[in-house]
């Protein structure tokens, strides 16, 4: 998005003219291979086919599963990149994302390089918070999954959610 302004003179006064870039919306599923979560071990086994394991122990990132009001997967977008030890989740850009893709449900799934794939009282809380925000404009946060390259950590499967 760019921010333009301009300057105009009418009748003898100068007036600050702004132009923003238009936002564009666009939807397409094509994709004829329909994927149905059914649980914690269909959206593991989903993620980790669009994870660059060459990093899964190096960088932690953040995914939102995107799905319909069947649970069958609409995308999955890629929130976040972080350091070692960390990441941003944007809740309004997890909501902005969802809202345009028209989802009912979504899942969070970040990695912990270390693998360990106990909860730090962050995730917990950003947990709590995007389930919040979710209720609101009415989406579902179905799960949050902690992955690692060989296991997961289901929050709803655990019952932190």
């Amino acid at each position: 998005m760019y921010l333009l302004s301009i300057l105009a003179k009418q009748d003898g006064f100068y007036f600050n003219i702004m132009k923003v870039s238009e936002i564009k919306v666009s939807y397409s599923n094509d994709n004829p291979d329909k994927v149905k979560v059914k649980d914690s071990q269909t959206v593991y086994e989903l993620v980790m086919n669009h994870w660059d394991k060459n990093l899964i122990e190096l960088q932690e990132e953040v995914k939102v599963v995107l799905l319909n009001r069947a649970n069958i997967v609409v995308g999955i977008y890629d929130l976040s990149k972080g350091g070692i030890t960390g990441c941003i989740v944007d809740i309004k850009l997890v909501l902005s994302v969802a809202l345009k893709a028209l989802t009912s449900h979504v899942i969070l799934v970040h990695n912990h390089p270390s693998g360990n794939l106990k909860p730090s009282e962050a995730d917990k809380r950003i947990t709590n918070k995007l389930f919040k925000a979710c209720e609101i404009v009415e989406i579902n946060l179905l799960d949050h999954l902690i992955i690692s390259k060989d296991r997961y950590l289901s929050f709803k499967d655990e019952g932190f959610m």
